[in-house]
């Protein structure tokens, strides 16, 4: 990823993280893909009435699918509205596919999605990560890094 583009997620105005998968995987190699949306889901995404919270992502009959979003029904949306939590296509290229699939094939390894935001085009995006799975020691080390961190941060203050 570039500077270009990681100042063009900073500056989106919805940010939804998955704060948790940072702390349960290692990152290998990170994707942007595009959402296939349907009626008010780009509008509760607007507002950020969304969660990535145990969701991952699938690839069947060569196309990615991302599973377990929820996305809440848009409150004005009526008899129109969507179901929150259904299966949603992910827009990657064939050989972006073809090389998370042969990765996945590999043991302990895993796609995850960790941010939607909005493009300059108003657009929602994905941003998904080939994961390797942490084992125990390795969490309790990332918990003390955070805190080593943190401690440091407020001496500096002081």
């Amino acid at each position: 990823m570039n500077k270009e583009q990681q100042l063009l997620r900073k500056k989106s105005p919805v940010q939804i993280k998955n704060k948790k998968a940072s702390f349960e995987y290692f990152f290998i190699e990170e994707f942007t893909a595009g959402i296939v949306l349907t009626g008010t889901e780009i509008k509760s995404i607007r507002l950020g009435k969304a969660s990535l919270v145990d969701t991952y992502c699938t690839i069947l009959n060569g196309e990615m699918w991302v599973k377990g979003m929820n996305i809440s029904t848009y409150f004005y949306g009526s008899y129109n509205n969507h179901s929150a939590k259904r299966d949603r296509k992910l827009l990657l290229t064939k050989r972006e596919i073809q090389k998370l699939a042969s990765a996945t094939k590999q043991t302990g390894y895993t796609i995850v999605p960790t941010l939607v935001f909005i493009d300059e085009n108003g657009r929602a995006k994905m941003d998904i990560a080939l994961c390797k799975g942490k084992k125990q020691y390795d969490k309790r080390q990332t918990l003390k890094e955070k805190e080593d961190r943190r401690e440091m941060d407020r001496a500096m203050k002081v």
